[in-house]
């Protein structure tokens, strides 16, 4: 037992002398070659686990930007989406206020007319025999049978039929409306008629008249159908058939009957009825 205790002494000993003995080299640098040369794995090793921790350090740092990336993007897309329903209503704002100041200097030159606006809620069916449009005006607003119907591009239709709230308008480019018009040029007076095509044609023309392609047609107010001078196109080509007695014109409404939102009604005309003049009364009559 005491030989053990003894034996260890030493080596405790003989260790501290040897740790003291390397300290003392190392800074006297005689161990710089061993040093240098166990060095160089150790450094590797060290450089290895450096490189881990920092992509492991990385990884976990990317994780967390990835995390407020998607956080980030998702109340970008939130502010996005309520921009965007801002915008749109934005623009509705802008284009009823267009179409309002339209219409507003249409009433501002034609102030011998009483107009009321009114909204199209139902627009054109290519598959109904007639071509016309719903307005969410009736009766109740002073609406009646005949009254033409506008925008500031020109004339639109007349009404055909009217509801307590709501009324039908028979546009000019059905096949069965038929307007007294005249080119505002050389006053040539002839009868506008709807085209299946969606035209005009304007056909009774007198021959000696001067057709030109860009000359504006207007009513002519013939007939009491309609008041004079509303625009109703543009001539866009002309014909003339051999052995014919006037001259026929493709005439293109300025108005787009697809897009119509906001339209007017000139109220204070009625039309007049002239039929009681075809057939005069036999009373006071001269045999």
């Amino acid at each position: 037992m005491r030989t053990w205790r003894s034996n260890r002494r030493t080596f405790l000993a003989v260790c501290l002398l040897i740790a003291i003995g390397l300290i003392v080299s190392s800074r006297l640098g005689l161990l710089r070659p061993i040093e240098s040369i166990a060095a160089s794995p150790l450094n590797f090793i060290s450089g290895i686990f450096n490189r881990i921790t920092l992509a492991v350090s990385g990884s976990v740092g990317d994780l967390a930007d990835i995390e407020t990336l998607r956080a980030r993007n998702a109340d970008l897309e939130e502010a996005l989406i309520q921009f965007q329903g801002e915008l749109v209503e934005l623009r509705e704002v802008a284009s009823d206020y267009q179409r309002l100041a339209e219409l507003l200097d249409y009433t501002s030159i034609a102030t011998n007319q009483e107009q009321i606006t009114a909204n199209v809620i139902a627009n054109a069916d290519p598959n109904n025999l007639l071509r016309t449009i719903v307005i969410d005006r009736g009766a109740r607003d002073g609406i009646a049978v005949g009254m033409p119907v506008v925008t500031k591009q020109g004339l639109l239709g007349r009404i055909l039929n009217v509801t307590a709230n709501a009324a039908r308008v028979l546009l000019i480019t059905d096949p069965t409306s038929s307007i007294s018009g005249r080119l505002q040029t050389t006053r040539a007076e002839g009868t506008v008629i709807g085209q299946l095509s969606g035209d005009l044609n304007m056909t009774f023309i007198p021959l000696s008249a001067s057709v030109q392609e860009g000359d504006l047609v207007i009513t002519s107010g013939l007939g009491g159908n309609l008041p004079p001078d509303i625009v109703i196109g543009q001539i866009t080509s002309r014909r003339q058939f051999e052995f014919e007695l006037y001259q026929e014109a493709v005439v293109r409404s300025l108005n787009n009957f697809d897009t119509l939102e906001i339209v007017l009604v000139i109220t204070n005309f009625q039309p007049v009825d002239l039929s009681v003049f075809e057939n005069p009364a036999d009373t006071g009559a001269t045999p």
